[in-house]
């Protein structure tokens, strides 16, 4: 039997949670597939046999995919915010997110190609525009503002002033 958390993020997917599940699996650390379980009977989207649940983590959270088909879709209004230490790790999620077939968005966001939202954010980028000096904020701020993926550098030499 699965543990079953207190409190766990339900994804719904059109039939796409194992495939989803293992490549978060594969992409970001602490994360892995826990449990694939098929349908016991029909469903409105499905039949029996099909997979209908799918408990994975991603980078420690619990979550459900759910393939409960199509209709509903993701939006902006949920996201996973990914803090990243260095120009390297952001790089690594943000292309292996964008580069499966998802899509860039601004200011460090982009999408999964199951439509899930991401924010890739350096904590470079956190300390930057919560900083209590806030002219460097704003400048830092106002840089991001032009970024599709977050340039780290870049947001720096803005909050310097440079």
């Amino acid at each position: 039997m699965t543990n079953i958390a207190k409190n766990t993020i339900c994804l719904w997917y059109v039939n796409e949670a194992e495939e989803a599940a293992r490549f978060y699996a594969e992409t970001f650390p602490n994360s892995k597939v826990e449990a694939v379980h098929c349908a016991p009977g029909d469903y409105p989207s499905g039949e029996e046999g099909n997979v209908l649940t799918v408990h994975f983590t991603v980078l420690g959270v619990p979550c459900l995919g759910l393939n409960g088909g199509p209709a509903f879709t993701h939006n902006e209004a949920f996201s996973f915010q990914v803090a990243t230490e260095n120009q390297e790790e952001t790089d690594r999620y943000w292309n292996a997110l964008v580069g499966n077939g998802g899509q860039e968005s601004e200011c460090g966001w982009c999408k999964d190609k199951w439509g899930i939202s991401w924010q890739i954010t350096p904590t470079a980028l956190t300390r930057a525009y919560t900083s209590p000096d806030r002219a460097a904020a704003k400048r830092a701020f106002e840089a991001m503002m032009t970024m599709k993926k977050i340039d780290i550098a870049a947001i720096e030499t803005a909050f310097r002033g440079e």
